[in-house]
């Protein structure tokens, strides 16, 4: 384990995310082992409320809720985690060339991040969606990363802005390294935390508009993911007719992922953040890092 990661871990929200989101993408993995059988598959009367047989109760059509759970978190969290690293990458690139770049290159980029940034986020996609009609998950995965990649563009570019001017940058340009060099040896390493930030929070908001689109009739129906689950529970009216279980386990389901990943972004605010430090495996951290610092500049 690196030096970076062991205070993290050490870390009990950092721990409690990790454990949650480690337990999910297991239960999604082992899917045909936690719960056998066809998800779409009827085996019980219409809203069958939980029992031992069927633990998390039945949908309206007599589909088992738990197995479409199990196998829906395949399709949500593949999706939601594929879309984004998929943003995260893309805006990453982008702020990177047009932070270092600077001049023309960083006008056009950042014309372009803006007129994206302009354009309310959800409608957007909605608008899209429509245009698609019916579509599937690598559509969505799509639609959602073409459109919100410029927050973490924004972010990258600002941070790679106050870099290239460091010392350590100057010195790489004048023995003469190659600007792909400088970028991704010199100046990426310096944006990990910044970019395990705009990761996480990627892969909450992929999940979140996966879930909507796919809520609103714009995904499969074919295919089962948390999304689809709340949809046929909405449109067979699951509240009124007082099945819970039919649209508060999806609901569970993405809470449980969003709270997994947002106790980890907790971990990546407190190092990015000096004001949010806490904690003493990450305070004597810091401190063991200030001093490695402080050693390396006398040795100058």
């Amino acid at each position: 384990m690196s030096f970076t990661l062991r205070p993290i871990l050490r870390q009990k929200k950092a721990l409690a995310g990790l454990i949650i989101i480690v337990a999910l993408w297991l239960m999604a993995l082992f899917a045909p082992i936690v719960a056998p059988g066809e998800p779409g598959a009827r085996v019980g009367r219409s809203h069958q409320p939980p029992s031992i047989e069927h633990v998390m109760g039945t949908t309206k059509m007599g589909r088992d809720v738990y197995r479409q759970f199990v196998w829906g978190a395949r399709s949500s969290l593949s999706v939601g985690f594929a879309t984004g690293i998929a943003i995260t990458v893309l805006g990453t690139a982008i702020g990177l060339v047009a932070g270092y770049a600077g001049g023309r290159t960083d006008a056009v980029l950042d014309l372009a991040t803006n007129a994206v940034l302009v354009v309310p986020n959800m409608p957007l996609l909605i608008l899209l969606a429509s245009f698609a009609g019916t579509v599937g998950p690598m559509t969505i995965m799509a639609i959602i990363a073409l459109t919100s990649w410029p927050w973490g563009a924004r972010m990258t570019r600002s941070q790679t802005m106050a870099l290239r001017n460091r010392d350590f940058v100057t010195a790489s340009k004048m023995i003469g390294e190659p600007a792909w060099r400088i970028i991704f040896v010199e100046i990426l390493p310096n944006l990990t935390t910044l970019i395990g930030i705009n990761l996480v929070g990627s892969i909450i908001y992929a999940i979140v508009a996966q879930t909507t689109l796919e809520y609103l009739g714009f995904g499969d129906p074919l295919k089962v993911s948390w999304g689809t689950m709340l949809y046929n529970a909405q449109n067979s009216s699951a509240i009124m007719v007082g099945a819970w279980w039919d649209i508060g386990v999806p609901a569970v389901g993405i809470a449980l992922t969003g709270l997994g990943l947002a106790l980890l972004n907790f971990t990546f605010d407190e190092i990015a953040n000096p004001q949010l430090r806490s904690g003493p495996a990450l305070t004597r951290w810091f401190r063991l890092n200030r001093a490695r610092n402080r050693e390396l500049e006398l040795g100058r």
